[in-house]
């Protein structure tokens, strides 16, 4: 609570016509995210909790919110169903949780585009819009329960990455409308260009109600597990079916053999000592993909119509940083990385560099046009020096890292103040009350 703060018998009076969560075991599971899956920020975290949480049902109470933040200077802390691993959502000075998950209406959904409220469920939403032939362009491997405004205030990119990119990528979100919290709240409508003021901020500087995102069209994907011999050949057949352009794919995931023993749920098609491919390719393309396979001498131990796939546990859950979640389930010493590698070569030095101490996990994804391989990598935790100086090879070798251990919005992917995202806070959240310690530039 910061001084300015009355009591909070007083805020509960004035935000009294919402539903108010004042419950301390509540609030305790509604101030937290994944952060867990970092040593560093398990430390630095653990003890951070909201005062009370807010489930507005629609923008006029997110206003009614905003102006009763403004009034006494109440830190704010947007969340949605809290999927993320940074601590994006962990309110570091108390204050109020604005929980978004009640404003999940689809406000318009048409072929090639939908308009929806900042908690729509992303599995909810793709089950609707496949009714009419379209799909979500990308999701995280949280799909199941993540909402699409969290996502594109916390995430990056995910499923459907190596044929659109990442969310930064122009033309991925098409508008937003954000609460602002001015003396006077109001709400701004970004389009284009100006989205990236607010996308992958945190919510440091707007409360995302509403977004305008564009759709994919609905393959039916099946879904496919290759095992080969050693794991630069999965990594070569990786890359070459994501340069296949005449082969329809949303996924590409590479393990290599030690990571394998972690999906447990998989052992009957993950054969002991295999490096394995995880993947999801439109059964339209099977034969060519067949091709493929055959090309790098792989062998197909599980594959299932778009029917089957339905009905059970996606290899999504497998992929992406459920890996992580899977392997930290049975050995929680584990912690990883996220990395752009760019080359194989790269990846192949690394793969022999660091052996089992980084046991390499392949994501391909598009980046400026180009099909890439990355890393969300388990590494084995020893000390937070060794990480640094696991992270610090990688950097001087040419690698790209997103660290994923530290919630400052600017040290995790980009390495650089965002004077776009600076300039909007300072326009919208002149009292800096919003996720306050998460921008660097702000701070």
């Amino acid at each position: 609570m910061t001084s300015l703060t009355p009591s909070w018998n007083i805020i509960k009076t004035e935000l009294s016509n919402l539903e108010i969560i004042t419950d301390p075991l509540q609030i305790s599971k509604l101030s937290l995210d994944y952060y867990h899956f970092s040593p560093i920020l398990n430390n630095q975290l653990q003890d951070k909790r909201g005062d009370l949480v807010v489930r507005p049902n629609n923008e006029e109470e997110v206003i009614q919110i905003a102006q009763t933040c403004v009034k006494y200077k109440i830190p704010l802390t947007v969340r949605g169903a809290g999927t993320g691993n940074y601590g994006q959502c962990i309110p570091l000075k108390g204050g109020i949780i604005l929980d978004t998950t009640k404003m999940n209406r689809i406000l318009s959904l048409d072929p090639g585009t939908a308009c929806v409220e900042t908690g729509v469920k992303m599995a909810a939403f793709d089950k609707k819009a496949r009714e009419i032939g379209w799909e979500l362009r990308m999701a995280p491997s949280t799909y199941r329960t993540a909402t699409i405004g969290g996502f594109i205030a916390g995430g990056s990119g995910g499923m459907g990455s190596i044929t659109y990119g990442q969310l930064r990528d122009r033309g991925n979100v098409q508008s937003v409308r954000v609460v602002t919290l001015e003396d006077d709240p109001c709400v701004i409508e970004l389009r284009g260009d100006e989205v990236q003021q607010v996308t992958h901020a945190y919510g440091t500087n707007g409360i995302i109600t509403q977004l305008e995102i564009p759709l994919a069209p609905a393959y039916p994907w099946a879904e496919i597990i290759v095992a080969f011999d050693d794991f630069m050949t999965a990594a070569r057949f990786g890359q070459a079916l994501s340069d296949s352009d005449g082969i329809i794919k949303k996924l590409v995931t590479i393990q290599a053999a030690p990571i394998c023993r972690y999906l447990t749920a998989l052992n009957d098609y993950l054969p002991d000592g295999k490096d394995c491919a995880l993947l999801m390719v439109s059964e339209y393309d099977l034969e060519a993909f067949h091709d493929l396979v055959y090309h790098y001498q792989g062998q197909i131990t599980y594959l299932k119509t778009a029917q089957e796939a339905s009905k059970g546990t996606s290899l999504l859950e497998f992929t992406w940083n459920h890996t992580t979640l899977h392997a930290r389930n049975i050995d929680p010493e584990l912690t990883y990385l996220q990395t752009l590698y760019f080359t194989l070569e790269k990846v192949e030095n690394f793969y022999h560099y660091f052996g089992d101490e980084v046991m390499i996990h392949l994501e391909f994804l598009k980046v400026a046009g180009k099909a890439i391989p990355a890393g969300l990598q388990l590494v084995r935790f020893t000390t937070e020096e060794r990480l640094n100086e696991i992270i610090d090879y990688h950097e001087e070798e040419g690698a790209a890292i997103a660290n994923p251990h530290t919630y400052i919005l600017e040290d995790g992917g980009r390495k650089v103040i965002e004077p776009e995202q600076l300039a909007f806070k300072k326009l919208v959240d002149p009292y800096g009350l919003m996720n306050p310690g998460k921008m660097k530039a702000w701070e």
